[in-house]
C-alpha cells in the first residue's frame, strides 16, 4: 500500500476524485428521480448516458471539430455538444419510459418485471449501438456493422492547463468547468424541484401518488418530466465525459452507471442532494483506494465501499426520500 504517494499529494488526489465524482453525481440524478417518484431502479439510465456521449461525438464529428479550436469557436461548439447531449439523452430517457415502462404499470406489473425490463433495455441498447453505428473514429460511411464496439476517441475541444497550484496542488481549468458545471446543474435541478410549480407536483406523487391525483396533479406528465429531467443531467455528464476523458464506447455506461447508481444509494437514493454527496464522496474514495492499492482496484474499491456504507447505515448518507425534501 503506497501510503507515501497518497499522503504526500491529498490535495491533488482530492481534486482528480471531485471533478470525477461530479460526473457521477450528474447520472445519479436520474435513478434518484425515478426511484423517488417510481420507487423503480432504472438500470437502463446507464445507456441514456452513453447515447449522450455519442450524441456529443456525432454533432462534433458533423462540424468538423478538430483539436484546440480558438477559444470563441470552443465555447460554441460545447454549448452545441449540451444541447444535443441534452436532446438526445432526454428523448432516449423519455422513449424508454413510454415504450416499455408505462405499459408495464398500467397492468400494474410486479416490481420484479421492471427491474427485469431495465436490464433488457439497458443491453439492448448497448447491442444497437454496437451494431448499427458507422466507423465514426475512420470516417467511414454508416453501416450496418459499425465499430463502435471499440473504444472512440473524441477531440480535445479545450486543452488542459493548469490554472493555478494550491499547496503544491495543481488545479487545470478543465477540473474547474467539470466541477463547477456539475454544481450548477444540480442546484438548479434542486431549486426546480423544491421551488416550482412543477417541482412540487413531483415532490407530491412522490410522497403520495393517491392524495395527490386528488388535488389535479397529472401523474403521467410528472413522470414523463422526471425521465427527461434524468436525462438532460446524464446528457450533460456525457459532454463532461467527454471533456475530461476525451472518448466512449457503447458499452461505456455499463460499470459508470453502475457506479453512479451506487453513488445515488451511498447518499440515500431518492435525496437530490444525497446524489451529489454520494458521487462526490465516491469519486474521492475511487481516487485514493487507486492510489493507496493499485488503478486496477478501483472498482473494486467503490462497491466495498457500497456495502460498508449499507451495513451501518441502509438509508444512505442523508437518507431522506424525494417526497420528503425540502429546500
Amino acid at each position: 500500500m503506497n501510503f507515501d504517494e497518497l499522503f504526500g499529494h491529498l490535495g491533488q488526489h482530492t481534486v482528480d476524485g471531485l471533478s470525477k465524482g461530479a460526473i457521477y453525481a450528474l447520472i445519479a440524478l436520474g435513478y434518484t428521480l425515478v426511484y423517488g417518484v417510481l420507487r423503480l431502479i432504472n438500470f437502463a439510465h446507464s445507456e441514456v448516458f452513453m447515447v449522450g456521449t455519442f450524441a456529443v461525438l456525432g454533432v462534433w464529428t458533423a462540424l468538423g471539430v478538430e483539436n484546440n479550436p480558438p477559444i470563441g469557436q470552443a465555447i460554441l461548439f460545447l454549448v452545441i455538444g449540451l444541447v444535443v447531449a441534452a436532446l438526445a439523452s432526454g428523448g432516449t430517457a423519455l422513449a424508454i419510459e413510454r415504450i416499455a415502462y408505462r405499459p408495464l404499470r398500467r397492468k400494474n406489473a410486479p416490481p420484479l418485471i421492471f427491474l427485469i425490463t431495465a436490464i433488457g433495455l439497458s443491453l439492448v441498447l448497448v447491442e444497437v449501438f454496437g451494431l448499427l453505428l458507422p466507423d465514426v473514429a475512420g470516417g467511414a460511411l454508416p453501416s450496418m456493422f459499425g465499430r463502435a464496439r471499440q473504444i472512440v476517441g473524441m477531440p480535445t475541444i479545450i486543452k488542459q492547463e493548469t490554472l493555478f497550484e494550491i499547496g503544491g496542488t495543481q488545479i487545470t481549468n478543465i477540473q474547474v468547468i467539470v466541477f463547477v458545471s456539475a454544481v450548477i446543474m444540480m442546484a438548479l435541478l434542486d431549486w426546480f424541484i423544491n421551488r416550482t410549480r412543477y417541482g412540487r407536483g413531483v415532490r407530491a406523487v412522490a410522497q403520495n401518488p393517491e392524495t395527490a391525483a386528488l388535488m389535479g396533479v397529472n401523474q403521467e406528465r410528472v413522470i414523463m418530466l422526471i425521465f427527461v429531467l434524468g436525462g438532460i443531467m446524464a446528457g450533460a455528464a456525457a459532454l463532461l465525459w467527454s471533456m475530461r476523458f476525451g472518448f466512449t464506447q457503447n458499452s461505456i455506461g455499463f460499470v459508470l452507471g453502475l457506479k453512479a447508481f451506487t453513488a445515488a444509494v451511498l447518499g440515500g437514493i431518492g435525496n437530490l442532494r444525497g446524489a451529489l454527496v454520494g458521487g462526490l464522496f465516491l469519486g474521492i474514495v475511487e481516487v485514493y483506494g487507486a492510489t493507496l492499492f493499485a488503478s486496477n482496484w478501483e472498482d473494486v474499491i467503490a462497491f466495498v465501499v457500497l456495502i460498508v456504507v449499507l451495513m451501518f447505515r441502509p438509508t444512505g448518507l442523508l437518507g431522506e426520500s424525494l417526497g420528503r425534501a425540502r429546500a
